[in-house]
């Protein structure tokens, strides 16, 4: 009898732009500490644009099948130790890779058991956008009530989380997105202001809505946009580098810093995750409970179906997408 086989998107060369090719694949086994999950919805993230690219900072050796966050159920476990989910238990989680297949295995420590009513969606934005936001302004940064932060990219999926939980915390929110359909859901989240950098003048927009400056930049963009943003900063401001999402690191003008006391602190959520797994599991539970009491609110996202995989991430790093993307890839 044939070994069974799964559906599973592969990157069997590095090419611009990215050639992803679906195949038929063994289903993996899980090995000790790991789950085997049929995955219900793969979520997307900025840096899958790059990895696929091979512009990201991990590369993985070819063929590789991207994808590092889905929403599954667990139908086989490795380890038996006491904890473990039991099978049948409906999770999202991160992993290393291979999230955009039927099936992947998770790491069991990532693994966050799952109500029945929440949606995929909802699911992967608070497994994974949220603490990072939630871990970037409030334990980096500091964030305190009645400062203002400046959040870039405010209509994507890391953006709009930094939206919504720098409101959460108390802060005014000063908030970029790139045309009106974006300006718009900026503002339904709650941001104060919202400017278009499509403006040649947003720098001095922002300057005007916050004359002292802004005490935290949240910008997952990067380039250009990030060496403009240190024109904005008060005095004690805290820039926070979370992506590159136009496509080129910030030179950081370390001049500015100097003339605000400023200090620039990097964001790497994954890196967090490995080394204090107790934190990560915090945040985590943190904003999922948030959001089931009411008290958080999401930027509806956008769901793909899994043959659609290419454009959709061609639609994430075109930045022509609003909110959470994810791959729905089967009814669990």
């Amino acid at each position: 009898m044939a070994d069974p086989v799964m559906k599973a998107w592969r990157v069997e060369s590095l090419t611009e732009p990215p050639s992803l090719v679906l195949r038929e694949l063994p289903i993996p086994e899980a090995v000790p500490e790991q789950y085997l999950v049929r995955v219900e919805a793969s979520g997307l993230a900025f840096g899958d644009t790059l990895l696929v690219r091979g512009r990201y900072q991990i590369k993985p050796p070819l063929p590789f099948t991207p994808g590092s966050e889905v929403v599954g159920t667990i139908v086989g476990v490795r380890g038996g130790a006491e904890g473990f989910l039991p099978v049948g238990t409906r999770i999202a989680s991160s992993c290393q890779q291979g999230g955009m297949a039927e099936y992947a295995l998770v790491p069991v420590c990532h693994a966050v058991a799952l109500s029945p009513d929440i949606s995929a969606g909802a699911a992967l934005a608070l497994r994974s956008n949220f603490p990072t936001s939630l871990y970037a302004l409030r334990e980096v940064a500091q964030l305190r009530p009645g400062e203002t932060v400046l959040v870039h990219a405010g209509a994507g999926g890391v953006g709009s989380a930094a939206v919504a939980l720098a409101r959460w915390l108390g802060a005014r929110v000063i908030a970029t997105a790139g045309g009106p359909e974006k300006v718009a859901a900026v503002k339904e989240m709650g941001a104060d202001e919202v400017i278009d950098y499509g403006r040649a003048d947003w720098v001095d927009e922002v300057k005007r809505l916050a004359r002292q400056g802004v005490d935290v930049v949240f910008d997952p963009v990067g380039g250009e946009v990030g060496v403009q943003s240190l024109r904005c900063l008060a005095y004690g401001a805290r820039y926070l580098v979370v992506g590159f999402a136009s496509g080129t690191l910030t030179a950081l003008p370390a001049n500015r810093l100097l003339l605000h006391n400023a200090t620039a602190h990097g964001v790497l959520w994954g890196e967090v995750r490995q080394r204090d797994l107790s934190l990560a599991r915090r945040l985590t539970q943190e904003v999922m409970q948030a959001y089931a009491q009411g008290r958080l609110h999401l930027m509806p996202g956008r769901s793909h179906a899994f043959a659609d995989a290419p454009a959709a991430l061609q639609a994430l790093h075109t930045r022509h997408s609003v909110g959470k993307l994810w791959l729905t890839v089967g009814g669990n």
